[in-house]
């Protein structure tokens, strides 16, 4: 199950991190078609937030034909979007990259915007 962590000083709004972030466990394989989100009630006691945002999340994710709502049971995944598993080659030598980055002294967001640097690069013109 996901478990989902809000950066309130991220200047994204909640409810499209909670979006971003169930996405990118469908990417992972970290959630596939049938698995079951997490309850409002249940986000908003691990994140303190509005009940309503966690909704307003769910009904996007919905809207785009990610998961379902099912009345009395839950929300539930209908599609995933892996293409890379979570245990992919790629993302060890990702991982590794960022130790390296982290003990040559770069903080987060310097390596967030190294990162988002040469993806711009690597991506220029495409939807993202």
């Amino acid at each position: 199950m996901v478990e989902y962590r809000i950066d309130r000083h991220s200047g994204v709004a909640t409810y499209v991190q909670i979006v971003q972030q169930t996405k990118q466990a469908l990417r992972l394989g970290m959630l596939e078609p049938g698995d079951k989100l997490p309850t409002a009630r249940e986000v908003v006691e691990a994140t303190a937030i509005n009940p309503n945002t966690v909704l307003k999340a769910y009904r996007e994710l919905e809207r785009e034909g990610l998961v379902e709502a099912r009345r009395g049971l839950g929300t539930f995944v209908r599609k995933g979007l892996t293409t890379t598993p979570a245990d992919s080659p790629l993302r060890l030598e990702l991982d590794d990259w960022a130790a390296r980055a982290l003990a040559a002294g770069l903080d987060r967001d310097d390596i967030a915007a190294l990162f988002t640097a040469v993806l711009e690069k690597h991506f220029q013109g495409e939807p993202s």
